[in-house]
């Protein structure tokens, strides 16, 4: 008994170890003196050593030595319109997604003002948890019933919308076959989510056609991936032909309508109205807010089930704030003025046809434009780009250039953004300037490169 007691009894040695331990002190290891530091070359610990920030630099250093401003981030003083002021100074816009004409709304700014006064400026948290506000359901059922499904949801976010769905409902065991000309959201909800992935030349659907027959039976689901009006080209899909190989190959499709609803159909009801077709030719109808709609996020509308899936599980919807009421509330103030007055339809429809027509005239490639609300003017190197861009911008007009990597090399271009509310006069001197500084931008790339 005694021997038992002292194994088992705590010598003060014991009890300091263990108060120590409870307090949240370690005793030395044996290992304390041996450094477990890797070893790390120090310029892979500096993010100016990546390439992405060199790429960068050096467009800026070549920028800085032909004398141009920086295109991009430019800080407007107010509302962005047909027209925007920057530093006190006035030019024509070509560079917003105002498809309509409504930014600045009184009829919007009113609705969103109730809103805010009501339910404050912010959802607070999730749907999911802290419950929604009227202006989301509202919001949701409208755009359901433009598009004649059972249902839609809404996201705090266009690009998490894309990126989440796809991700959300397809998997390792499925393929992905998507237009190389999507936009990046698209691409990513790919990756994500897992499943094969594979490219098809852009809107050609015999390339669409080839990739099915060769790879589609390899996979459990398959999932057909397009934008509705393409937001780089400015040409409409060709969803007939899609609808027919989704069909033939066993298929889900999914249109991307960011720059299509507003600006296509007699009255902005998308590629569906421009087509003619069912709202179930299509099994997710993808669009977002943040341009006819004058708001912030993005929607998808479908079945019930698939509307169901993704309030449970679409991660950019489960675990990211929901929309502030106020945005839901406006845009959907949008929604009911693009209904009630066609006119601003028509109107944009008119403006975009003649800047395509002006342009061609001048002898300007606009590429595959069709003339619905998104005009580029192609111009081959970034370079010619950038410094047209700048050229305009000193006489007036805002038209930002795209260039690599947001488009294939050889392939930048100056992208016009047309709106409801601008006047032909304005479109009409855009395209002059366009055609006079056009050569002036080509000569001063060309003694650059030289």
């Amino acid at each position: 008994m005694a021997e038992s007691k002292k194994s088992f009894g705590m010598s003060a040695a014991d009890k300091a170890r263990l108060l120590s331990q409870l307090k949240g002190e370690r005793s030395p290891s044996p290992l304390a003196s041996r450094s477990l530091r890797h070893t790390v070359a120090p310029e892979l610990l500096r993010f100016d050593t990546l390439p992405s920030y060199t790429q960068i630099t050096v467009q800026k250093a070549v920028a800085e030595k032909l004398g141009l401003g920086e295109p991009y981030y430019v800080c407007h003083d107010d509302l962005s319109q047909d027209t925007a002021r920057i530093a006190g100074k006035t030019y024509l816009n070509f560079s917003c997604y105002d498809y309509l004409g409504l930014n600045g709304d009184e009829r919007l700014l009113q609705a969103a003002s109730e809103a805010s006064r009501r339910y404050g400026l912010s959802a607070s948290a999730s749907r999911l948890t802290a419950g929604e506000r009227p202006p989301h359901r509202a919001l949701e059922q409208a755009l359901a019933s433009l598009y004649g499904t059972e249902d839609c949801l809404v996201f705090v976010s266009g690009h998490a919308t894309n990126m989440s769905t796809i991700a959300s409902l397809f998997g390792a065991q499925d393929a992905i076959f998507y237009d190389s000309a999507s936009h990046n959201s698209l691409v990513l909800g790919a990756v994500l989510s897992g499943a094969a992935r594979f490219a098809y030349a852009n809107n050609d659907m015999a390339a669409l056609r080839s990739q099915l027959e060769q790879h589609r039976a390899s996979f459990k689901r398959a999932l057909i991936v397009t934008e509705g009006l393409f937001g780089m080209d400015g040409e409409i899909a060709d969803l007939p032909a899609l609808v027919a190989l989704k069909r033939e190959f066993g298929c889900f499709l999914m249109v991307d309508e960011a720059h299509s609803l507003g600006t296509v159909g007699q009255r902005g009801f998308g590629v569906r109205e421009h087509f003619g077709l069912a709202a179930s030719d299509v099994d997710i109808w993808m669009g977002t807010l943040s341009k006819t709609l004058c708001g912030c996020g993005g929607y998808i509308a479908g079945s019930h089930v698939l509307i169901e899936i993704l309030k449970y599980q679409a991660p950019g919807f489960v675990y990211s704030v929901g929309m502030p009421p106020l945005l839901a509330q406006s845009s959907l103030c949008a929604l009911q003025c693009m209904q009630a007055e066609p006119w601003r339809v028509t109107k944009l429809q008119a403006n975009a046809q003649r800047l395509l027509a002006k342009a061609k005239a001048s002898g300007l490639d606009c590429g595959k434009a069709q003339g619905y609300a998104v005009i580029p003017i192609m111009l081959g190197d970034s370079l010619t780009a950038v410094i047209l861009s700048q050229l305009l911008k000193e006489e007036g007009v805002l038209a930002l250039p795209i260039i690599y990597p947001g488009v294939e090399e050889g392939r930048a271009r100056l992208r016009f953004f047309v709106s409801a509310s601008h006047s032909e006069a304005q479109i009409d001197e855009a395209c002059a300037k366009i055609s006079r500084l056009l050569p002036k931008a080509q000569s001063r790339s060309r003694d650059f490169a030289g």
